[in-house]
C-alpha cells in the first residue's frame, strides 16, 4: 500500500480537468446565446436562465471544488507526514461529491431549483452536499490530528478555515423546510425559513462568503504549498502568512452586505458591508505580496518553467480583483456598477484569473507527482495554454468592464427636462461588440483546457515524457 493516498488526489484531479471544460464549454454557450438567442432553439433546458445557473455550479463547486479536494487531500497528507485519516470517507467525498454534480446537472436545466423562495428537489441535494461535507472534514482534520509533525503548516489553515466555513454558509443558508409539513402533499417543494429583507442578508452572506472562502481562502491554501514547492523558495514572510490569515478570515465574514446597496436592507448593514469591504483590501493585498514575492531570488524561473507562470500571473489576477472589489463596494461606484457588465468583468477577473490559472498550475504540478511521472508530456503545450488563457482573460473582462461602464453611465443619463435619454434596449443594443469580444475571450480559454487535457492524457497514459524540463520533486 502506499504510504500515502494518492488515489483519491488522481481521481479529483482527473475531475477537474474534465468538469472544467464541461462547465467552460456551457459558459461560452450561454456567452453565445446573449448573442444570438435563437441558439436554445425554444428548448426551455437550453435557455440561458437555466443554463447560467448550470455554468456557475460546474465551475465553481466541479471544477474549483475538484481543485480544492485533489490539493487540500494532497497538501494535508505531505506536510501532516501522515495518510489520510479514512480511505473511504476519502472515497465517500469523490463518488458523493460528483453525484452531487450531476444531480445539479441534472436538475437546474429541468428547472427544478431553488429560486431561495420556493424549491423544488433541492433540500434532498443539500442533505447529500452536507454529508458529503462533513465526512470531507472528518478525513481532513482527522488526518491533521494525527500528523507526525507538531506544526500545522499555514496552507492547511486555509483550507481548514475554508471547509469549516462552507458547513456553516451552506446549513444556514439553505434552511428551509418541505411544504408537506404544513399540510402540502409534495415532501420535494419547500420555502426558505427566512422572510423577506433577511433572506436577501442571509443569501449575501452565503453568497460573499462563497466567494471569500470556497474561491478565496481555499485558494490560498493552494498557493501557499505551490507556489514554495514549485520555485523552490521558502514562503517570503511566514509571519505575514499567518497575520494575513487571521486578517481575513476576521474581516471577510462581514463584507455580504455590499451586494445589496441600495435595496431594501437597513442602511446601516449596507455601510458596515462596504466599510468591511474596503478594510479586506489589506490582508488581501498581504497575501498576494507574500506570494508573488515568494520569488524573490528565482525570478529567472518564469523564463523555464511555464508552472509558475500560471501560478504567480494568477496571484496578479487576485490583487486586481481584491482592488477592484473593494473599490466597487463604495455606494458611489455602486451606483454605476450595480446590474452591469462591469460586475460580470469583475467576477471573472477573480474567477478565470485568479481560480481558475491557480488550479491549473497547482495541476499541472500535482498530477506528475501523483501518477508517478518525470512531468508533464509537453512543457511547450503548458507554455501554449497559459498565453491562450491569459489572452483569453483579458479579452474578457476588458469587454465587459467597457460595456458595464458604458451600461451605467447609459442608465443615468438624463435629458434636461428629467426624462431618461436612453431606453434600457437601446443599451443591451451598445452592448453587443462587447458580447462578441466576451465570447471570443471565452473561446480562447476554453481552447486552452482542451489543451490541458491532451497534455494530461498523454502524460497519464504515456510511459515516457516528450520534452519534460520542468520536473519537481513531489
Amino acid at each position: 500500500m502506499e504510504t500515502y493516498n494518492y488515489k483519491v488526489v488522481r481521481q479529483f484531479a482527473i475531475m477537474t480537468v474534465i468538469w472544467g471544460i464541461v462547465g467552460m464549454t456551457v459558459g461560452v454557450f450561454i456567452a453565445a446565446e446573449l448573442i444570438w438567442p435563437d441558439l436554445s432553439m425554444q428548448i426551455p433546458w437550453l435557455t440561458y436562465g437555466r443554463l447560467r445557473a448550470l455554468h456557475t455550479n460546474a465551475v465553481i463547486f466541479a471544477f474549483g471544488g475538484s481543485a480544492l479536494f485533489a490539493t487540500s487531500y494532497y497538501v494535508v497528507q505531505r506536510t501532516c507526514h501522515t495518510r489520510l485519516f479514512s480511505d473511504g470517507l476519502a472515497a465517500f467525498t469523490f463518488w458523493g461529491w460528483n453525484l452531487v454534480i450531476l444531480s445539479a446537472a441534472i436538475t437546474l436545466p429541468l428547472g427544478l431549483t431553488s429560486s431561495k423562495e420556493y424549491a423544488e428537489l433541492e433540500w434532498p441535494i443539500d442533505i447529500l452536499i452536507t454529508l458529503v461535507w462533513v465526512s470531507y472534514a472528518l478525513v481532513f482534520f482527522g488526518t491533521i490530528m494525527q500528523r507526525k509533525v507538531k506544526h500545522i503548516y499555514v496552507a492547511n489553515w486555509f483550507y481548514g478555515a475554508f471547509i469549516l466555513t462552507i458547513a456553516v454558509l451552506h446549513l444556514f443558508n439553505n434552511a428551509e423546510l418541505p411544504i408537506a409539513l404544513f399540510g402540502g402533499t409534495d415532501w420535494f417543494k419547500s420555502y426558505s425559513v427566512y422572510p423577506g429583507a433577511i433572506d436577501a442578508m442571509v443569501q449575501w452572506w452565503y453568497g460573499h462568503n462563497a466567494v471569500g472562502f470556497f474561491l478565496t481562502a481555499g485558494f490560498l491554501g493552494m498557493m501557499y504549498y505551490f507556489i514554495p514547492k514549485v520555485s523552490e523558495r521558502p514562503v517570503f514572510s511566514y509571519r505575514l502568512s499567518v497575520v494575513h490569515f487571521w486578517a481575513l478570515i476576521s474581516t471577510y465574514m462581514w463584507a455580504g452586505p455590499h451586494h445589496l446597496h441600495y435595496t431594501a436592507l437597513p442602511d446601516w448593514a449596507q455601510s458596515l458591508g462596504m466599510v468591511f469591504s474596503l478594510i479586506l483590501l489589506a490582508p488581501s493585498w498581504g497575501g498576494m505580496i507574500n506570494g508573488i514575492m515568494t520569488l524573490s531570488g528565482a525570478w529567472h524561473k518564469l523564463r523555464t518553467n511555464p508552472i509558475l507562470k500560471f501560478l504567480i500571473v494568477s496571484l496578479s489576477f487576485y490583487g486586481m480583483s481584491t482592488f477592484e472589489g473593494p473599490m466597487m463596494a463604495i455606494k458611489t461606484v455602486n451606483a454605476l456598477s450595480h446590474y452591469t457588465d462591469w460586475t460580470v468583468g469583475h467576477v471573472h477577473s477573480g474567477a478565470l484569473g485568479w481560480v481558475a490559472l491557480v488550479s491549473i498550475g497547482s495541476m499541472y504540478a500535482l498530477i506528475p507527482w501523483v501518477f508517478n511521472k518525470e512531468g508533464m508530456y509537453s512543457t511547450r503545450l503548458i507554455d501554449t495554454h497559459f498565453w491562450i488563457a491569459t489572452i483569453g482573460v483579458v479579452l474578457y473582462i476588458a469587454a465587459m468592464w467597457i460595456s458595464g461602464v458604458m451600461q451605467g453611465l447609459m442608465w443615468r443619463a438624463v435629458n434636461a427636462d428629467g426624462t431618461l435619454t436612453y431606453s434600457f434596449v437601446e443599451s443591451v443594443q451598445a452592448s453587443y461588440p462587447f458580447y462578441f469580444v466576451r465570447l471570443l475571450g471565452g473561446i480562447l480559454f476554453l481552447s486552452g483546457m482542451l489543451i490541458m487535457a491532451y497534455n494530461v492524457y498523454k502524460t497519464v497514459a504515456g510511459s515516457s515524457v516528450k520534452d519534460a524540463k520542468v520536473v519537481q520533486p513531489a
